[in-house]
Parts: C-alpha cells; structure tokens; sequence
C-alpha cells in the first residue's frame, strides 16, 4: 500500500516561489557593494534606470514601470529627490499628477552607473545560455501576471 503524504504540496523544498525568493533576494544583496558608490539601494536604482531610459514621467506610469506601488513608491522618490537626483513636481495644468524627472546629478549619475551591469556579471552562476532562458521565462511569467 502506497501512503501519500497530503502535506508534500507544503514542504519548502517542493516549492517554487521560494528559490525564486531566495535568489531574487541574493542577488539584491550582492548589488549592495556596487550601488554603494551611488550612494543608491536597489530598487532606487531600478527607478533610475527607468528614468535614464524613458526620461520624465507621471508617478503613476514609474510605478507601473518598476511594479511598486505608490505606498513604496512614494517614499524612496522624496529620498531620491533629498539626494538631489530626481524633482518631483505638480504641473500646473494637472495638480493630481506628481511628475518625476532626472536632475543634472541625477542625469550625470548614469555614468557612474554603466559600469554596475559589468561588476555584477557572474552574481547568478549560469552559463549565458542559461541566464538567457531564465530571463525569457521570467518575463513571460511577468507579463502573464500583469
């Protein structure tokens, strides 16, 4: 008589949610050396990439952007904007909307920043080929969530 263990569905090793936790969460510490010099966390630097990318915008549109929401939103841009590298500003036309664009600190931030992506090759130990499939699958995992 073979005995199934109603509880295998709850056991950590047979879960996916958490390596996907536990290797998001390594990889955002090993960012903490680079960013640094930046004087940046790693979800401020996701909002500058954004904005180094895109330029200016709506609270809103960088929320969606960077998938926070304005409750976590919210605070790292005034701390972004204290730093000097961001303004945060109500048009006139349009006082509900917080528009966010870069400083020229914040603009010339960018340079230092190229080189983050190089320091960081390596943090997740896969070949290229693997690195690429996890990403396709995990932005296909995204945009099936949105």
């Amino acid at each position: 008589m073979i005995i199934i263990n109603n509880y295998d569905n709850i056991k950590l090793d047979n879960q996916l949610c958490f390596p996907l936790y536990a290797c998001a969460k390594e990889v955002v510490r090993q960012y903490r050396k680079p960013l640094a010099s930046l004087n940046l966390t790693y979800t401020q630097y996701i909002v500058m990439m954004v904005l180094w990318e895109f330029g200016g915008m709506t609270e809103g549109e960088l929320g969606k952007k960077v998938r926070l929401d304005s409750g976590t939103l919210a605070p790292l841009l005034k701390r972004l904007e204290k730093q000097g590298y961001i303004d945060r500003t109500r048009p006139a036309y349009n006082e509900n909307k917080l528009m966010i664009s870069l400083t020229e600190q914040g603009e010339a931030l960018k340079e230092q920043a190229v080189s983050v992506p190089q320091m960081m090759d390596g943090c997740i130990p896969l070949s290229s080929e693997e690195l690429s499939v996890l990403k396709k699958l995990l932005d296909k995992a995204l945009v099936n969530m949105a």
